[in-house]
């Protein structure tokens, strides 16, 4: 990874989360590994960009020091994108971190949804205000009529939280570091010319790991296979071992005093 071209993927599970653990030490992992090797064998840069597409973010749990990681991945060619239901979760998980995270990431796109706390932030700091001219009318009747007129700049937010709340299904809000944000249409993925390669477009093409993995297969005849021998150490297990491989209450305070 970073030397070649290569995909890597990570499947777990969208009920069980007693797994959901490892794949955070994997990107804690990769992520040091990375830019360990960017700095060792590659002068600073890795010969070939690593994009990770993080989906569903706040189910892998927490990974270490990710507000320290986002900053010095980008100049080792490693970019990530982060993908959440709601910003809540994001601060759910790393608490006050959240707000370095977000602030090192160049671009947010936002899909639409109806979460207060997610749509208030957006309309408030990220989209901010615009300049609204207000014409008022006036005319007064009488022995001598008159008639004014008055113009006035009053400034409201770019997007109001019912106005976020209620956007379109096909719409989209992208905000570009630097740039103002763009009200856009989305991408229909149905026109991208490898879509017919995707599980939706046809069955045929769903992953199947267990077509790849057969845990119970047995070495067929005539089939070249491999034997260790695994050896026996001479000297018996003492005592203090035997209760390090028996003992099952890692959580005993007084395991270790």
């Amino acid at each position: 990874m970073g030397d070649r071209r290569t995909a890597t993927f990570f499947v777990i599970s969208d009920t069980d989360s007693t797994y959901n653990f490892l794949v955070a030490l994997a990107f804690s992992q990769m992520f040091n590994l990375l830019c360990e090797r960017a700095d060792t064998v590659h002068d600073g840069r890795l010969p070939h960009h690593v994009q990770v597409l993080w989906d569903e973010a706040a189910n892998t749990g927490q990974v270490p020091q990710l507000e320290k990681l986002v900053a010095v991945i980008r100049s080792r060619e490693v970019s990530l994108c982060l993908l959440y239901q709601q910003l809540a979760q994001c601060k759910a998980i790393y608490d006050k971190n959240a707000e370095t995270i977000l602030g090192n990431m160049d671009s947010v796109v936002f899909l639409g949804g109806r979460e207060s706390s997610t749509i208030k932030e957006i309309s408030e700091n990220w989209l901010g205000k615009a300049t609204i001219s207000m014409q008022t009318d006036g005319r007064t009747r009488g022995q001598s009529e008159s008639y004014n007129q008055n113009t006035q700049r009053l400034g409201r937010e770019l997007m109001t939280p019912a106005e976020l709340a209620t956007m379109p299904g096909d719409r989209c809000i992208l905000q570009l570091r630097g740039l103002p944000p763009f009200y856009s249409r989305k991408y229909d993925l149905k026109q991208h010319p490898n879509y017919k390669f995707t599980a939706e477009a046809d069955k045929r093409n769903t992953f199947d790991l267990d077509r790849l993995i057969n845990r119970n297969r047995r070495p067929r005849p005539g089939e070249e296979y491999t034997v260790y021998e695994a050896t026996v150490p001479e000297v018996a297990l003492t005592a203090e071992d035997e209760d390090i491989l028996n003992y099952d209450d890692v959580d005993d305070p007084d395991t270790f005093a």
